[in-house]
């Protein structure tokens, strides 16, 4: 199987200098599009089942899906839980073989989200399975939960340092200026505040709201301590936009394997693209290699 807990593969990045593209799915064909990318640029890569989806298809069936279709993936593959905010849900994915969960307390009071997230951690380590806390707020639409932008906090390196202490959590989600969505204007990430968090933790960082950021911006974070980057509206818009494509040359179509076929065929180039950016290319051996 070429499935891989998520700190040995985000450790391997961090240590290595690249970034993980951490992709989220909707279904079948947004995963096919994620696998086959990643195995043409032999890239590392995490799979994300988020919120939305386990509202509508469910968390089981998207793992097993994951997981069907992985099975013969020649690239090292990580299921990841994300934004978890209920710890049972956390519990669940631990249960059914994710290989990386998120307990995503960040709305908690700090108290009580060093509490659960370390609670988190700590079945996790205990199973050598990844795990991901987010101290500080990131603004945007995630999924059904919206912080609004003017709310959303810049973390501390105090707090980020706290936090990683209390929780022993492998890997950290920290708010740098970056939001869940489309920006209305360019981002400018807190590069200082990036490497003063990276310097007191000692472990791989998460850049969450990853699609629309300047590429240069992406790059410069990796090379600072970002290992996982996390991208899902850009793969939505390229999907959806693939779809629109087939209906306007023919609104007739009714052949789903030719309107979402097209959909995958769009999101499939947008992650190639992500992976170079990510300069995860080429790096699926050296990971299996180091195994």
């Amino acid at each position: 199987m070429p499935f891989v807990d998520g700190k040995t593969m985000l450790n391997h990045a961090f240590e290595h200098g690249y970034g993980v593209g951490a992709f989220s799915a909707h279904n079948a064909e947004t995963i096919l599009a994620v696998i086959e990318a990643a195995e043409e640029e032999q890239a590392p890569i995490m799979i994300q089942v988020g919120q939305k989806v386990i509202q509508t298809l469910g968390m089981e069936p998207m793992k097993m899906l994951i997981d069907w279709y992985g099975r013969d993936a020649r690239i090292p593959i990580c299921i990841h839980l994300d934004h978890s905010r209920e710890f049972s849900q956390t519990l669940r994915a631990v249960q059914l073989g994710f290989q990386s969960v998120m307990f995503d307390g960040s709305a908690l009071r700090f108290e009580e989200n060093t509490e659960l997230t370390q609670k988190a951690a700590a079945i996790a380590a205990s199973l050598n399975i990844g795990s991901e806390g987010e101290i500080g707020k990131i603004g945007g639409t995630e999924d059904d939960n919206t912080v609004d932008e003017k709310d959303a906090m810049i973390t501390t390196t105090e707090e980020a340092k706290a936090f990683v202490e209390a929780t022993n959590v492998d890997y950290l989600a920290v708010s740098l200026g970056t939001a869940h969505g489309i920006y209305k204007e360019k981002p400018n990430l807190r590069f200082d505040r990036l490497g003063d968090i990276v310097k007191a933790v000692q472990r791989p960082v998460v850049l969450h709201g990853g699609s629309d950021v300047p590429d240069e911006q992406v790059q410069r974070a990796i090379s600072l301590g970002v290992a996982k980057i996390n991208v899902d509206t850009e793969l939505r818009q390229a999907f959806t936009r693939g779809v629109q494509e087939v209906f306007a040359e023919n609104e007739n179509e009714i052949v789903l394997a030719n309107s979402l076929g097209r959909g995958k065929s769009r999101m499939k180039d947008k992650v190639k693209e992500k992976i170079r950016v990510f300069q995860s290319s080429g790096k699926s051996e050296l990971l299996l290699s180091s195994l």
